[in-house]
């Protein structure tokens, strides 16, 4: 497991390579999060990351200014901020997860008959450490 990880690691910073000097690591995870719907608030993004809320408006801050995410009061909630990818913060996320996409796919079909069961037990595995079993994890392996 400790290779696989460290090759699905090299995966993942290979795909962020384009976009490392527009964002961080955290900065993408936050965008990420708020693409996903996952984080639809400055609070909820603190506590996913499980850091102090004023570093998750920092976090904000920096994603609203680069033109990524858009920061509006709640409807009906003057005290509540809703967090929303702009365009731009969806087209860069969907650059890099379909970058990642590709060579995943490119690695499962190197290992041919031996992926599907592969691609499964890891769909299983995000499933447990809690991340989403969308598109991005199937990858067209698990039926």
């Amino acid at each position: 497991m400790l290779a696989a990880s460290k090759a699905l690691v090299g995966v993942a910073a290979r795909s962020l390579a384009p976009v490392e000097e527009e964002l961080t690591l955290v900065q993408f995870r936050a965008l990420l999060l708020v693409v996903e719907g996952r984080a639809p608030s400055p609070g909820e993004l603190a506590e996913i990351l499980d850091v102090h809320p004023s570093n998750a408006t920092r976090l904000v801050d920096r994603l609203v200014a680069r033109g990524l995410v858009t920061r509006e009061i709640a409807v009906g909630d003057r005290r509540t901020l809703v967090l929303d990818a702009t365009t731009a913060g969806r087209t860069l996320i969907r650059q890099v997860l379909d970058q990642r996409r590709r060579d995943i796919d490119r690695i499962l079909e190197r290992m041919g008959d031996d992926a599907q069961p592969v691609a499964a037990a890891l769909a299983r595995f995000a499933e447990a450490a809690g991340e989403s079993a969308d598109d991005a994890w199937r990858l067209g392996w698990v039926s």
